[in-house]
C-alpha cells in the first residue's frame, strides 16, 4: 500500500493560505502636498544628510528614532519649510508631509500615502488640524496636546512621533 502525504510547510505559504491582501492608498503626491501646505510659494530642494551627531541629538531630543539620515526637504523664498517623510502604522509606511514657517510653528500636516487596511482616519482634517501652530517646545504627544483616535491608535501615535520628530530635525538640522 502506497501512501501520499503533503508536507507542512514544504509549500509556500501564499499557496496554501491564499494571496495576502495588500492595501495602499495614494491621497497626495509630494507636489500637491507642497501646493496645499505651502500656497505660491516657490520651494527649492534643500539636500540634508544627518551627521551621526545630529542624529544623536534628534533622537535624544525627540524621544523618537530617527530611521533616515537623508532629509526630503523644500524651503521657500521667504524661510519656510516642507518636509516629506514617514513614519509606520502598525505594519505599513504612512506617507506624510509637514509644512513649517521660518519660526518652527506647523503651518499643517497632510497624508500622502496610507498603507494600512484601517485606521486612515489619521487623514481626517480636524485631527490634523490639532499640530497647527505646535512648536518645538510643545509636547507633541498623544494625550497631552494631540487627541488620539480610537480605532487608529498606532497611527495616531506615529504620525504625532514623526511631526515631534521633525520639529526637532528643523531645529537640529535645517534652521541654520
Amino acid at each position: 500500500m502506497r501512501r501520499r502525504s503533503l508536507i507542512k510547510g514544504f509549500l509556500p505559504a501564499a499557496l496554501v493560505s491564499g494571496p495576502a491582501v495588500l492595501y495602499a492608498e495614494t491621497y497626495l503626491t509630494v507636489e500637491q502636498a507642497q501646493r496645499l501646505l505651502l500656497p505660491g510659494a516657490s520651494l527649492s530642494p534643500a539636500s540634508v544628510t544627518l551627521s551621526s551627531a545630529q542624529k544623536s541629538a534628534i533622537e535624544k531630543a525627540s524621544g523618537v528614532r530617527v530611521r533616515e539620515t537623508q532629509i526630503k526637504a523644500w524651503r521657500s523664498g521667504n524661510g519656510d519649510w516642507f518636509i516629506a517623510d514617514n513614519v509606520v502604522g502598525k505594519h505599513e509606511f504612512i506617507d506624510f508631509a509637514l509644512a513649517l514657517s521660518r519660526d518652527g510653528a506647523v503651518k499643517g500636516v497632510e497624508i500622502l500615502t496610507y498603507r494600512e487596511s484601517y485606521g486612515s482616519e489619521v487623514r481626517n482634517p480636524k485631527w490634523r488640524s490639532q499640530f497647527a501652530g505646535k512648536r518645538l517646545d510643545s509636547p507633541v504627544k498623544i494625550d497631552k496636546d494631540i487627541k488620539n483616535i480610537s480605532g487608529a491608535t498606532l497611527s495616531s501615535v506615529h504620525i504625532t512621533e514623526g511631526v515631534r520628530r521633525l520639529l526637532n530635525t528643523w531645529a537640529i538640522a535645517l534652521k541654520s
